[in-house]
């Protein structure tokens, strides 16, 4: 494939908007942007000067790669089309879901659903031809790179990891309605810090074994607490969560047994609160995603700096604030899309793939499970 890769983008929300802009120096360009909303595909289009379609199926026939910027619900069926048009694919985060009503859907029946389906996805994609980019930016973001390279140059063994990912609740108006997302902040979130962990563990498999350390079980307990009757509602916390949790845990145990243990909530102020601790038998890692601790901005008024993008989800842009450097740098983003990109242009596995995406995702529904049996161990299933 030669450069520059003509990226099609579906969905023309927050996530299609940074995906365009982040391949600025890239060698690829925006050749389509597609959405459900007609308004919105439109306004897209003026904005960044980009062809607008009707549809993905339309726009297919224009485009070398699919960037799938939608609600998680319509991953599957995307991807299956651009599999099928030999059309490499981008995907947001999360991967994929289960989408049918919990109040008459057991997590287990959940569970057997999703992994029948990426079965089906992984068969569909490796029966194509093409490269899937999964864009867990976690993976991409400077301190979890750094991360990998300790990991690869001294051949350490991580006992075990802490991480997080929680703030006030989501931007998206389909957050907290399960048959649209899949779930609360166990996969709306806990994709994040679980997709770092999960990383890092199979990059110590690899180097330190020749194959990677997967998660062979979980337990996990998930709350919906804004929910609770003695939950006092100051109108700080978003509560607007139809029928998933806010609040979740996750034990991994991986099939070295050692562990890692996720928290997420929409339970957290002051901004996107993101971080993994490795503790390895010869050093311990704080790889901080946000805040980074780089830029310390003070603004005696919140006036000066009225609709400045300086940190993700802080309420005030006044008193002293941990801005971002650039957004996209420390977060990942800006390296997630050069590796698509470079990736599809040379025809290699991208660094986030198809195959750490389906781990997610079954380590998050074996959670599911779990929290469904109050905290019993569940194994995740081995495609």
């Amino acid at each position: 494939m030669t450069a520059p890769l003509r990226i099609g983008i579906a969905g023309s929300g927050f996530a299609g908007k940074f995906h365009h802009k982040n391949l600025r120096g890239l060698a690829a360009v925006t050749a389509g942007v597609t959405s459900v909303r007609p308004e919105s595909r439109a306004a897209f289009g003026a904005e960044f000067g980009v062809p607008v379609f009707d549809s993905v199926e339309a726009m297919l026939p224009h485009v070398d790669v699919l960037d799938i910027c939608t609600p998680p619900s319509s991953h599957a069926a995307y991807i299956r089309a651009a599999a099928r048009a030999g059309k490499h694919v981008i995907v947001e985060k999360p991967f994929h879901g289960f989408f049918g009503s919990p109040e008459s859907h057991s997590k287990e029946e959940m569970l057997a659903a999703v992994t029948g389906e990426l079965r089906d996805i992984r068969d569909t994609v490796g029966s194509s031809g093409v490269l899937l980019g999964y864009a867990e930016n976690y993976i991409y973001a400077p301190s979890v790179q750094r991360e990998r390279q300790i990991l690869e140059a001294t051949k350490a063994q991580i006992l075990r990891m802490t991480a997080e990912e929680s703030h006030s609740g989501s931007h998206s108006p389909f957050y907290g309605i399960w048959s649209e997302q899949g779930g609360g902040s166990l996969i709306g979130k806990g994709c994040h810090p679980l997709g770092g962990v999960l990383y890092l563990k199979r990059k110590e498999g690899l180097a330190r074994r020749g194959s990677p350390i997967r998660p062979a079980a979980v337990s996990c307990r998930t709350h919906a607490i804004t929910k609770l009757p003695a939950f006092e509602d100051r109108g700080y916390l978003r509560t607007t969560y139809k029928d998933t949790e806010d609040y979740a845990f996750l034990h991994v145990i991986f099939d070295d047994g050692t562990v890692a243990d996720i928290t997420t909530s929409e339970l957290v102020l002051g901004g996107v609160y993101d971080f993994i601790e490795v503790f390895a038998n010869n050093h311990r890692t704080r790889c901080r995603i946000q805040p980074v601790g780089v830029v310390d901005l003070y603004s005696p008024d919140k006036r000066e700096f009225a609709g400045m993008d300086l940190m993700e989800k802080i309420s005030s842009n006044e008193g002293w604030i941990p801005a971002y450097p650039e957004f996209g740098w420390s977060n990942g983003q800006f390296a997630e899309m050069r590796d698509f990109v470079d990736s599809m242009l040379a025809g290699r596995q991208p660094e986030c793939d198809l195959a750490l995406a389906i781990d997610i995702t079954l380590a998050i529904y074996a959670g599911y499970a779990s929290a469904d049996r109050k905290g019993q161990e569940v194994e995740v299933p081995l495609l």
